[in-house]
């Protein structure tokens, strides 16, 4: 067996064991992303930044999560079709989701995010990272994702926020 296929049973094994365990990795995996969006717009609308700053900040953010999400890990998606664990696999399965797993799409997302928000404010970035790891985590306890797909998203979102934190940067100082 592959450490990828070792390290996704032993997360999920975790699953089904404690009602209070199960509630709260469903919370992470499917409700903190909403908690996320709205924290990153309530952080950026009280912050001292300057109205043209939290415009840069906010489109960095918003421009690297989608493209990670809708467009690298879609286009990846078209060409290799990665089954979740839960379709071939007897796995404790706490949430329900569809598609292909590889690479997982909360994880480009979400770690874009983390990424963007990081590069211009650590401590705010260093949250953000620390709530995307759990989320991700948590979707492998609930038996949707492999480590791998988490890992290939979070590689993904944190590259294409740099890149387009790069590109705002550069256009910002001509």
């Amino acid at each position: 067996m592959d450490t990828d296929l070792k390290l996704f049973f032993f997360l999920n094994d975790i699953a089904g064991k404690s009602r209070i365990f199960d509630i709260t990795a469903i919370f992470l995996a499917s409700y903190l992303q909403y908690f996320l969006i709205a924290a990153f717009l309530l952080l950026l609308f009280f912050s001292a930044y300057s109205k043209r700053e939290k415009i840069y900040i906010f489109c960095t953010t918003i421009i690297s999560s989608v493209i990670a999400r809708f467009v690298i890990t879609e286009a990846i998606r078209f060409f290799y079709h990665r089954p979740r664990p839960f379709v071939s696999r007897a796995v404790i399965q706490l949430i329900p989701e569809n598609e292909w797993s590889f690479p997982s799409g909360h994880s480009a997302f979400f770690f874009a995010m983390a990424a963007a928000i990081y590069l211009y404010n650590k401590k705010w970035g260093l949250w953000f990272f620390i709530a995307a790891i759990l989320m991700n985590i948590s979707r492998v306890v609930s038996g949707v994702h492999y480590p791998s797909d988490i890992l290939g998203g979070m590689i993904i979102g944190t590259f294409i926020a740099y890149g387009i934190f790069r590109f705002a940067e550069n256009r910002r100082t001509k």
